[in-house]
């Protein structure tokens, strides 16, 4: 399955505003079908986003991810994120996308970090759905 993740352009921006703190605040992860379009340069929060999986085993909002972790490294002036890879289990759901965003209660203050896109459709039947990151980390950028 080819898998790509792209940054939401207003990420950084929200970076610089305060409003992302990846180590300590609430990361989600959630899934859409192949209904959502993504726009990378303007989507900005969770009210921008639509199309969210339902099904068995999806929670709406989707999953919190865990063990979460930020690297710079000089030597390439590459920042990595990363986290533990997300499982919901016994899930009959169909995705196409996954949004990685810092949850709060006003869905206007949940901003969007980026999304990968699955490259088609993924589905699991009562089996597991897992999203697993690339061993280099869920997320880079490289600083100039």
């Amino acid at each position: 399955m080819a898998v790509t993740a792209f940054w939401f352009g207003l990420a950084f921006e929200n970076v610089f505003k305060g409003l992302i703190d990846f180590p300590s605040g609430t990361i989600n992860i959630s899934l859409h079908t192949s209904s959502w379009t993504p726009a990378q340069d303007t989507d900005n929060d969770w009210a921008d986003v639509d199309n969210e999986v339902v099904g068995a085993g999806y929670t709406h909002e989707g999953e919190t991810l865990a063990s979460k972790s930020i690297t710079y490294t000089a030597g390439t002036n590459v920042l990595k994120l990363d986290a533990a890879d997300v499982t919901w289990a016994a899930a009959s759901i169909t995705a196409r996308y996954a949004i990685v965003y810092v949850r709060e209660v006003a869905d206007a203050d949940s901003v969007l970090l980026f999304y990968v896109d699955f490259g088609e459709d993924v589905t699991s039947v009562a089996g597991d759905f897992k999203v697993e990151w690339n061993a280099d980390g869920m997320a880079k950028v490289t600083v100039s």
